[in-house]
């Protein structure tokens, strides 16, 4: 018996025809963008000072939760406010200065965040795990007016060159600096759609981190691919979506606020949404994390596949009640099939909710995402392009190949970042004149799904941490001991890849492991120092001009 046209549930292509199409809450048109025409959502907000101001209609209900303080809304508007307003009177900060985070995730991180939107200035979250001689990189090259910090990572400005910096504590600063300006108005700046919002480092192949710049544009275009997900679901099931509706769902955050995963796809789309930010403080303990799912009835968890793999390790996964999660997302690096059949045959919450993507920081968010559905029909896939974002694969010559060709992944979206912030060169090498994006990975587009075939070149995925050979290489080169030397990735049952050099030194020349890891762990964070080693007299692979022939070069 057919189900009556009145009760029958919509199906996905008429829902995203009502949503994506004339008049429709994500009608997409098409408008130039820094120079270029591309396609846009009619219905957007301009600033990201408009989005903070509007969050207050969500009142009392939880925004940012840990497992001993519960903030809401209302309390993080008041004390974003009051932040603002202290940064501005205090230390002249105004729109288009930096104001950098050094720090854990906290709930703090996130309002020092957003009283830099409400002024108009610059983000800059910094890597919580880099040393003295990192952290001192990123300020020359960011060149904050202020600088917060945790007190952990206040002992590692040891030594740093904070000369012309404020820096304040989040222990004792800001709640004082809260506390004297409670009760201000929230700042309002002006700025432009394509002003610049964020910057977030990204390992470069030049060796040195890169500042990912994102515009109030990119950011807000995240927010609305994440109303417009919850939007599909909501029509989906019959219902009429509204922005001005807030959302039940809670997201737990167990990835750095200095990565766009949980910045620019959790915090900042969830202050829209009006959800709840779960937030995991310190490193990542099993037993916490699912005490956190447990106790606060969580909906959707994005971990790395690291994170996954551990759960999957924990005998005691089974004593709580995860049956609140519907969403499951591996995030920030790639995973097997294989893997994804052992998370769905051990946990239930997998067997429907288990989807996986595609992105990178320069990108802002997602490129393609793979649904259940998706990965069950085509192992193996990323999926499809994503709201609004225009996939190519293209030949060396710049050239879009045919269907089921390998080639570079090239994308154009209102996602992709401005350039590398005070880095020309770099910017002009990854973004082409009409605003394409090189992402530098390869794969193959087939029937509209994208398949990666090779991450970049030289690349390592180090528990979903990004690693560039070429930095570690430049700091084993320093070492006098070492005459060349080469870093690659090799497989790691937990991490996915783990760090592997291999140094040459002249014959006669006595070095160990443990005192060239203890040279790299003086200059670089712990994940990128390398450990496994081979050290050898034998000269390195090299083509015929010279360049190192690294897949030749055996561990």
């Amino acid at each position: 018996m057919s189900t009556p046209a009145s009760t029958a549930q919509p199906n996905v292509e008429e829902v995203l025809g009502r949503l994506t199409g004339p008049g429709g809450r994500f009608e997409i048109v098409t408008e130039q963008v820094l120079g270029t025409e591309i396609p846009v959502l009619a219905q957007r907000a301009r600033t990201m000072g408009e989005l903070l101001a509007a969050s207050r209609a969500w009142g009392d209900r939880d925004y940012l939760v840990t497992t001993d303080r519960r903030i809401s809304f209302t309390q993080h508007l008041d004390a974003v406010a009051a932040l603002a307003a202290a940064l501005r009177t205090e230390y002249s900060v105004a729109a288009g200065d930096r104001v950098a985070v050094l720090a854990a995730n906290t709930p703090e991180w996130v309002m020092a965040f957003w009283a830099a939107q409400s002024l108009g200035a610059i983000s800059v979250g910094l890597n919580g795990w880099w040393v003295p001689r990192e952290i001192d990189y990123a300020l020359r090259h960011s060149r904050p007016t202020v600088l917060i910090v945790d007190a952990k990572r206040a002992e590692a400005l040891t030594g740093v060159d904070t000369s012309g910096i404020t820096v304040l504590t989040m222990e004792s600063d800001l709640p004082q600096l809260i506390a004297e300006y409670a009760g201000a108005e929230l700042p309002r700046a002006e700025v432009a759609e394509d002003d610049p919002a964020v910057i977030l480092y990204t390992s470069g192949t030049s060796g040195k981190p890169k500042g990912a710049l994102h515009s109030q544009r990119n950011l807000l275009a995240v927010v609305d691919y994440h109303r417009f997900a919850d939007a599909v679901v909501t029509e989906l099931t019959g219902r009429t979506y509204r922005d001005s509706d807030p959302s039940p769902r809670r997201y737990l955050m167990t990835s750095p606020l200095f990565h766009i995963a949980s910045l620019h796809n959790l915090a900042v789309p969830r202050l829209a949404t009006g959800s709840a930010v779960v937030m995991n403080q310190g490193g990542f303990d099993v037993d916490t994390v699912l005490g956190l799912i447990e106790r606060e009835r969580v909906t959707h968890w994005g971990p790395v596949p690291t994170m996954a793999a551990r759960l999957l390790d924990h005998a005691g996964a089974d004593n709580y009640d995860l049956s609140s999660l519907t969403g499951f997302a591996l995030a920030s690096a790639p995973s097997s099939t294989a893997f994804k059949d052992r998370l769905r045959q051990r946990f239930p919450f997998a067997r429907d909710a288990l989807v996986d993507s595609y992105g990178l920081t320069e990108c802002s968010t997602a490129i393609a995402a793979a649904t259940a559905a998706d990965l069950e029909q085509t192992p193996g896939t990323l999926g499809r392009p994503i709201l609004t974002v225009a996939l190519e694969i293209r030949d060396q010559s710049g050239a879009p190949v045919p269907d089921g060709s390998e080639g570079e992944v090239c994308v154009r979206s209102p996602f992709v970042m401005l350039g590398y912030w005070d880095d020309a060169a770099a910017t002009a090498a990854a973004i082409t004149p009409d605003r394409w994006l090189r992402t530098g990975d390869y794969g193959v587009l087939e029937a509209g799904m994208l398949r990666l075939t090779g991450r970049r070149s030289d690349l390592i995925l180090r528990g979903g941490e990004n690693v560039y050979p070429t930095e570690i290489e430049q700091c084993l080169d320093e070492h006098p001991a070492v005459t060349e030397c080469a870093v690659l990735g090799v497989a790691h049952p937990d991490l996915g890849q783990e760090v592997a050099a291999v140094v040459v030194v002249d014959a006669g020349v006595r070095i160990t492991e443990q005192e060239l890891s203890d040279f790299a762990a003086v200059h670089l964070a712990y994940y990128k120092v390398p450990t496994r080693w081979r050290i050898t007299a034998e000269a390195l692979p090299r083509n015929a001009t010279g360049k190192l022939a690294r897949r030749s070069i055996e561990f």
